[in-house]
């Protein structure tokens, strides 16, 4: 997408929902509200897709990738507990191989731990945390 192109979001946020712990719901509300008091767009799915879906998850996997489209950026909280993340991470990666997408982390840190547990005490030579870290170093270099 050139540069010209308009969205609706600055960034989509990747998150976990139905499996979110208490910490993880204070840490994203807190993100959230601090990237719009910034005057960012923020897709929050919690807020922004209607978590109700008699579709039995259909209907929020195609409301999530549209808001994904329609935005700036894909910022990812992740957490190894949580399985529709790893559906979005798929749409989102796909949007980045084909155009451009950036794809960052709200919780680098976090993942940097995760990754030095796998590397060390697993022996681990890939996940999906890896690959997390490969796309946010891509997404900061960009700038």
């Amino acid at each position: 997408m050139s540069e010209q192109t308009q969205y609706d979001y600055d960034e989509f946020l990747i998150c976990t929902v139905r499996e979110a712990s208490d910490e993880d719901k204070t840490f994203l509300e807190n993100y959230v509200r601090e990237k719009e008091v910034m005057g960012k767009r923020i897709y929050y799915p919690a807020r922004d897709t209607n978590q109700i879906d008699e579709t039995g998850g259909y209907r929020i996997c195609c409301d999530n990738n549209e808001g994904m489209r329609h935005s700036r950026e894909v910022v990812v909280y992740w957490t190894k507990k949580s399985q529709g993340t790893k559906f979005d991470l798929g749409m989102a990666f796909e949007q980045h191989s084909f155009s451009g997408k950036n794809i960052r982390l709200a919780n680098r840190s976090a993942v940097e731990d995760i990754v030095f547990e796998q590397l060390h005490t697993e022996k681990l030579k890939k996940s999906f945390e890896m690959v997390l870290l490969t796309l946010d170093n891509l997404a900061n270099s960009i700038k």
